[in-house]
C-alpha cells in the first residue's frame, strides 16, 4: 500500500468515525459506548466505522 493510499484510508477510517459519533450524540437509540447502535442507520455508520478500522490496522 502506498502512503497515498494509507492516508485516504485513514481519513475515510476518521471520517466514519466522526460520522458514527455525530449520529450517536443526536440518536436517543444509538451510544458511543455498548451497547452500541441500536438503529438502523447507527448500525450502518458503525459497520462503515470498523470496517475501515480494521483495514487500517491490517496496513499498519
Amino acid at each position: 500500500m502506498t502512503d497515498r493510499q494509507a492516508s485516504d484510508l485513514y481519513r475515510r477510517y476518521m471520517a466514519a468515525d466522526t460520522a458514527y459519533r455525530e449520529h450517536a450524540a443526536a440518536c436517543t437509540a444509538c451510544t458511543i459506548i455498548a451497547p452500541g447502535p441500536a438503529c438502523s442507520a447507527g448500525v450502518r455508520l458503525y459497520e462503515s466505522f470498523s470496517t475501515l478500522q480494521a483495514a487500517y490496522i491490517n496496513q499498519q
